[in-house]
């Protein structure tokens, strides 16, 4: 037993020398991508410690300089005075009409009313419609500033998504009721299953059950396109979190994030023929820049911020709104993954529908690219009232970039690509519109100088 305490005791010396002799070994620094570190929470509380002290800063000088500017209360009543005045928020309280049309067709079919031919020919006229009736409205009303109709083509664009999801879920439980009916008859049994696992069978809605007011909007206003009849739900609403989201929502929204571009952008405004090619690219690479920074901001405000508020606040699920886009080594992995409840939706609803029917896999590709195009042209040249097809355009030449990409291109090599993509591509449909918006207006403006004169 002295022995082996003796031994014991040599052996921890020897490793206590050892260490005092020997203070290096082979490893790689922590900011090195081949140290394999990933805990940055302390830069990104840093972060946070930076936005908080610059937008307090900056609402102070505000505060001092020129007092409350906006007044809610204020906003409110004028809103209630003359509403008229205000067509973006009337376009889009006008959207609850289509959203009971729908309700009230599913209940229709539900208990079969109708005939699923006249469902669905209702269903046709009433999507045509969400997508017609906004667009018509913000073309012809000479008040609808080109902020406002983004923002009501935008909410229209989710409801249509949404209804469409709903008919589609609907319809599939209609099928699955019609098939376990006839199954039932031929074996002349009852569904007594359901039953047996006692309350926790009734905490979840069955068809028809789910086609209520309170089911219908909370669908609305979760955030998700795809809709289902039991949501994944948390437990409870956990408060600080959602104050932490209300405050980057707020802090994001400054306008010290965005003063530093107007000299810039402000400086980019001069028609294509009054520079050679050099100086326009020189403009394209100033402009991309600020645009740039702007999307990352709007990204993080609307698919982190804005929408873990809201789920936070419903008590909603599924967090899953973006996956690691920043780390796209082709185009596809990207547009897969930085806007998660679209690409759900198009899986869900469009793509693998196709593949059922038979369609080619890159015909199928394609059309959801071609109909990806269409929503951001509609979204983009109706608020502007100016069909360029610029942003169509710009989608559709996602598909030889991913293909180019996907077949020469592999690990950092495509993972540049994709940020080039980005930083530039978009950049050069921004510089068009800017530029066709630009000699639109100036030139209706030196003709009405002219007029004036005359």
């Amino acid at each position: 037993v002295n022995c082996l305490k003796k031994k014991k005791k040599k052996k921890k010396q020897d490793t206590f020398f050892f260490f005092l002799i020997v203070c290096h070994s082979l490893q790689e620094s922590l900011l090195s991508s081949a140290s394999g570190y990933s805990n940055y929470r302390g830069i990104l509380n840093w972060c946070v410690v930076m936005l908080v002290l610059s937008n307090a800063r900056l609402f102070l000088e505000n505060l001092i300089k020129y007092g409350i500017l906006v007044d809610p209360i204020q906003v409110i009543s004028l809103f209630l005075k003359d509403p008229y005045s205000w067509p973006a928020p009337c376009l889009v309280i006008a959207s609850n009409a289509f959203i009971m049309a729908a309700l009230y067709t599913e209940r229709r079919l539900s208990v079969g009313t109708i005939s699923e031919a006249t469902g669905t020919f209702l269903y046709f006229i009433n999507l045509s419609v969400i997508l017609c009736f906004p667009a018509a409205t913000v073309l012809t009303v000479t008040s609808m500033t080109s902020v406002g109709g983004v923002f009501a083509l935008g909410v229209y664009t989710i409801v249509f998504l949404k209804l469409y999801s709903y008919m589609d879920v609907n319809r599939w439980c209609r099928e699955i009721r019609k098939a376990k009916a006839r199954t039932l008859s031929r074996s002349h049994s009852c569904p007594s299953v359901s039953r047996a696992n006692g309350a926790a069978a009734h905490a979840l809605v069955t068809y028809p059950g789910n086609l209520t007011h309170r089911d219908m909007y909370y669908f609305m206003f979760a955030p998700t396109l795809c809709y289902e009849l039991n949501f994944p739900r948390s437990s409870r609403i956990r408060k600080r979190f959602l104050l932490r989201r209300l405050f980057e929502m707020v802090s994001l929204t400054s306008d010290f994030h965005f003063r530093w571009m107007v000299p810039t952008i402000q400086n980019s405004m001069k028609p294509f023929q009054d520079m050679d090619f050099s100086r326009m690219v020189e403009r394209l690479l100033k402009l991309a820049v600020p645009n740039h920074f702007i999307w990352l901001v709007f990204f993080y405000w609307f698919f982190h911020s804005s929408m873990n508020f809201v789920a936070e606040l419903m008590q909603f699920g599924d967090r899953e709104f973006y996956r690691d886009w920043w780390n796209s080594e082709t185009v596809t992995y990207f547009w897969a993954n930085w806007n998660i409840p679209v690409h759900k939706w198009c899986l869900r609803h469009f793509y693998k529908p196709m593949l059922q029917r038979g369609v080619n896999k890159w015909v199928a590709q394609t059309a959801v690219f071609l109909v990806s195009a269409f929503f951001h042209e509609y979204l983009v040249s109706i608020p502007l009232k100016m069909f360029r097809l610029w942003a169509f355009m710009g989608m559709m030449a996602q598909i030889p970039l991913a293909w180019f990409v996907g077949r020469f291109l592999r690990g950092n090599y495509g993972n540049a690509a994709m940020w080039m993509s980005l930083i530039i591509g978009q950049p050069i449909a921004v510089l068009m519109y800017v530029h066709d918006y630009y000699v639109l207006h100036s030139s209706q403006a030196q003709g009405g100088e002219r007029g004036v004169e005359l």
